[in-house]
């Protein structure tokens, strides 16, 4: 309030009464006020300002004494308010004129902050016409009141003030539609409606081809050989403290912490690590609590480092390359402990997510788009949204005025590109201790010349606190990326169970990624959904129920060796204020860490989908205390290797970003995670066993003990196998066998087909190619030489058609199997010349050959095999890239089996030491039918496993 023209009288009446009277009018705001530093202009007698002097000190920063008594103090408030109100005024009225010009707004007021025509109020309140964000910081009707008073004064002092009578006509015009409760910078809003412009000045989104292509060049050098020298040089540790787990997505052979007593942080130091992170999830806390860890951890990381001799380090803050998260909280937290630094580092530029910062505004890459940061979904969570895409303007958004957009330091892409890291060592060196620094980047070049610079200011004796995304933890510890991990480069054994996919991220991306997920893997892919509203929102009884029957359905999907995706509804739940978003988000969180606590069952591998959900479950629900970086398994999506504390050590944790990837990235990685599907054709299995100089049993089966038999067999040897079915045994089991034959390869964790052995007549064999096999064998040895050759092509033809391999068999075994018997003197041996002829006109893939090998029981004399011959037809067989096949491989010794795999034989068929076995067992006395079945699977599968490590395919798979 204004106190004006005080009159004598009402003086002498509170003097009378003995009271004081001081005049101090006050300026800067509410947001000046709540931290201590408005200005305030004082007057009044002298005894006056003696008895008020303390209290007025303690409300201000800057406190002026007006001489002149009471009134004066006021004059000058007036004044003030006068060219505030004029400068607000002027300042919409140039943005709208520059609007009509058709300027871009936003550049034009880059401009124009670094031009003679700026003032404190243009800079800080066009931001608000630019963003059309009018909050009320200063309420628009406070200058009509203010403005008023102005103008009523200068009518009593015949003062002509014209530019402050106008700007009070604009004001009221303001007011008059309905806009006096909005922020004083909503004058603006006269002149778009008078004059039909917008001034609103939105950061366009720009084509990403097109910017970048506009830059300058790189910097020439390749920095990362400068920055390992450096680093030998620099004793300094980086310590990246992790607001959630995603911020290794950069780097490899890297030790991540998740507890951070001193006992630890001292045996992480003593190993005189170049790195290591600190994963804190501080992103799932509230601001308080977030501080306080930060605090926690930076003095365990003050008293380790003292109890460690030469031991100094640099704390990179890793955070959100979409600016989210508790900044500047965080950093505030730090400096508290670690002291003053030169400079604040911000730097949020991330290749791998597609997060560039240019001429200091930060873009979110969108195919071939970039978007403004703060006009993506990002800007707009529940807990840490935004809304300045320019870096400088968020820094000042972000710290609610403390750092002003103004004084923030920039490192430019120019600098980097034509300076080097000679110049950003200048750079930094140059910038006032306290200083906030920003970093332009759109390359990995880029921020590899910013770390080499950084480095050579920090040998200089500078210190710096980062708050970074993840690229810059790479550079600054000159790692270089590697491709994508598979299964396969783990070398781990792999589980027959299913993989677990936990989602619990609510940004659309990954939303999309999931359905996308669901859509392309949902045949193989079983879902559980958690019901949000039931764990965050209903009893604890319903919580409780949700969460264990989540946990159940899950355990018999994993157990049933399928995939399993375990999401949280898609139904986004917020509170009304973001500290009520946070709570439910730490209530569903812990709902999905109790589910994956009460899972039994050991998963294939584990994908946690978002940074929160990541974190928990590695700490909560795996009970991990460290863990390594081993790479990615995408670009962007950090591979880990738990502990050996953990609850299962050894299981692949694959830690998915919530906001990286395009839509069929999670779908990509699940895929690639995934059991491997079987073998398609029996083809694919013989060839690789050709390369590896081995033999592939194929084992007739009859029943579930046999198939269960050969699938345990090759499971426990790492062996691929053949489930064979004989035609007999097709009659008995029909198609139920075949189906439990396909379904068991199906689920085996090693490559196993099925086969359909001596097919006769064309019309058995034609229902095999349509009943599900990999393969068939076309048997037309009973027929001569031409109607076998005919025979056999014919079925080559169709069996072809389906992708299946085929087999067929020249010459004539003796001997008995399933009932069929074949004399000694109908059996004939392969010829050498009539095999090239019938390789040549049937085009088979495989063939059965007869050399001296039987049937079922050889003689008491024994196996008498032409291992000259079969060498003869393996010359020709590899001439013409067919497969050696032998049949009556039961009671031929090691030293045979080994002879003919030398010689080319790269399938055995294995009946009758099988059947013996299961018979032998029936005669064994059992209580119940299951005792006899797991007795027969047994003697089964000690068989095949000992044929697998005969035949070499053993450790194979």
């Amino acid at each position: 309030m204004f106190l004006v023209n005080v009159r004598l009288s009402t003086i002498a009446i509170v003097e009378g009464k003995d009271l004081k009277l001081v005049d101090a009018p006050v300026s800067g705001g509410v947001k000046r006020a709540s931290m201590g530093e408005l200005t305030i202009m004082a007057a009044g007698t002298d005894e006056s300002l003696k008895s008020t002097g303390s209290v007025l000190s303690a409300l201000s920063e800057k406190l002026y004494v007006i001489k002149g008594g009471c009134g004066a103090g006021s004059g000058v408030k007036m004044a003030n308010q006068l060219l505030a109100g004029v400068h607000i005024a002027s300042a919409a009225e140039a943005m709208a004129f520059g609007a009509r010009l058709g300027l871009n707004t936003r550049v034009l007021f880059n401009i124009i902050t670094n031009s003679g025509g700026s003032s404190w109020m243009f800079e800080n309140r066009v931001p608000h016409m630019l963003d059309n964000d009018y909050t009320p910081y200063s309420a628009l009707d406070i200058f009509v009141k203010d403005m008023g008073i102005i103008a009523r004064e200068c009518s009593s002092q015949r003062v002509p003030l014209h530019i402050s009578t106008i700007a009070h006509q604009l004001f009221l015009a303001g007011s008059a539609a309905g806009w006096g409760r909005q922020d004083d910078s909503a004058v603006v809003k006269v002149y778009e409606t008078l004059s039909g412009v917008k001034v609103e000045g939105r950061l366009p989104v720009l084509k990403k081809e097109a910017v970048l292509q506009s830059l300058p060049s790189e910097w020439p050098l390749d920095p990362f050989d400068d920055i390992k020298g450096l680093i030998k040089k620099n004793a300094k540790t980086l310590i990246v403290l992790d607001d959630d787990p995603t911020g290794t997505q950069t780097v490899h052979g890297i030790e991540v912490l998740t507890e951070w007593s001193v006992a630890s942080l001292v045996e992480q130091f003593r190993k005189k690590p170049l790195c290591f992170f600190i994963l804190t999830n501080s992103r799932a806390l509230s601001s308080e609590k977030a501080r306080s860890l930060i605090t926690d951890i930076c003095r365990n990381l003050r008293t380790a480092a003292n109890s460690v001799e030469n031991t100094e380090y640099t704390v990179v803050l890793r955070g959100d390359s979409t600016l989210r998260g508790h900044f500047p909280e965080e950093a505030d937290a730090a400096v508290s402990v670690l002291g003053e630094m030169d400079a604040w580092i911000i730097c949020p530029f991330f290749f791998q997510g597609g997060r560039y910062t240019i001429e200091d505004v930060h873009y979110v890459g969108d195919l071939d788009r970039l978007v403004p940061a703060g006009d993506t979904e990002f800007a707009k969570d529940a807990s840490f949204g935004f809304k300045s895409s320019n870096l400088r303007e968020w820094v000042e958004e972000k710290t609610s005025g403390r750092i002003p957009a103004s004084s923030v330091a920039s490192i430019s892409i120019q600098l980097l590109r034509k300076g080097g890291p000679d110049a950003v060592c200048e750079r930094l060196c140059s910038l006032q201790k306290g200083s906030t620094c920003i970093v332009n980047a759109a390359s990995e070049r880029d921020i590899a010349v910013f770390a080499a610079g950084m480095i050579q200011a920090e040998l200089k004796g500078k210190s710096f606190l980062c708050r970074t995304a993840a690229s810059f933890v790479s550079a600054r510890i000159g790692i270089v990326a590697k491709a994508p991990i598979l299964p396969k480069d783990l070398g781990n054994k792999i589980e027959s169970t299913g993989g677990l996919i936990v989602v619990g991220s609510y940004v659309p991306k990954t939303t999309k990624q999931v359905e996308e997920l669901i859509s392309q893997s949902g045949h193989f892919i079983r879902s559980v959904e958690v019901s949000v509203d039931k764990v965050a929102m209903k009893s604890s009884e319903e919580r409780q129920e949700e969460i264990i029957r989540a946990a159940e359905m899950v355990d018999v999907f994993l157990q049933a060796r399928k995939d399993t995706l375990l999401i949280t509804s898609r139904v986004l739940i917020t509170g009304k204020t973001p500290s009520e978003s946070l709570e439910i988000n730490l209530k569903v969180s812990s709902a999905m860490v109790e589910i994956v606590r009460r899972i039994t069952t050991r998963p294939r591998y584990i994908l946690a989908k978002g940074g929160i959900t990541s974190s928990d479950i590695a700490t909560k629900a795996l009970e991990a205390k460290r863990a390594k970086v081993v790479g990615q398994a995408l670009a962007g999506v950090p591979l880990w290797e738990l502990g050996p504390e953990s609850r299962h050590p050894g299981v692949p944790y694959v830690v998915f970003p919530g906001n990286v990837g395009d839509n069929n990235a999670v779908a990509n990685v699940v895929r690639s995670w995934a059991r491997p599907v079987r073998i398609s054709s029996t083809k694919e299995l013989l060839l690789n066993a050709e390369k590896g100089e081995y033999a592939v049993g194929a084992f007739n089966v009859y029943n579930m003990e046999g198939v269960e038999a050969v699938v345990a067999a090759a499971e426990e040897e790492r062996s691929p196998a053949i489930l064979q079915i004989h035609p007999s045994a097709l009659k008995e089991g029909g198609f139920p066998l075949v189906a439990c034959c396909v379904s068991a390869a199906e689920h085996s964790s090693v490559p196993i087909t099925v086969h359909f052995d001596h097919g006769t007549s064309k019309l058995e064999l034609m229902e095999a190619i349509v009943l599900g096999f990999d393969s068939v064998m076309v048997d037309g040895s009973h027929l001569p030489f031409k109607d076998n050759i005919s025979h056999t092509k014919y079925i080559s033809f169709l069996a072809h058609s389906k992708g299946m391999l085929v087999e067929a068999e020249l010459g004539r075994l003796s001997g008995t199997e399933d009932g069929l018997t074949v004399e000694d003197y109908e059996a004939k041996l392969t010829d050498v010349n009539q095999a090239e002829e019938f390789i040549d006109e049937t085009d088979i893939d495989a063939l059965a050959v007869c050399i001296g090998n039987v049937h079922g029981k050889y003689p008491s004399s024994g196996p008498n095999l032409r291992l000259d011959l079969l060498k003869d037809l393996h010359a020709l067989s590899s001439k013409k890239g067919v497969l050696l096949v032998l049949h009556g491989a039961s009671g031929l010794s090691a030293e045979l089996i080994k002879g003919c795999i030398e010689r080319g034989v790269r399938k055995f068929n294995v009946n009758t030491e099988v059947q013996k076995a299961y018979m032998d067992s029936l005669s064994r006395p059992k209580s119940d039918l299951i005792h006899l079945m797991a007795s027969a699977k047994e003697a089964m599968k000690a068989v095949v496993a000992e044929k697998m490590r005969l035949f070499g395919s053993a450790g194979k798979a």
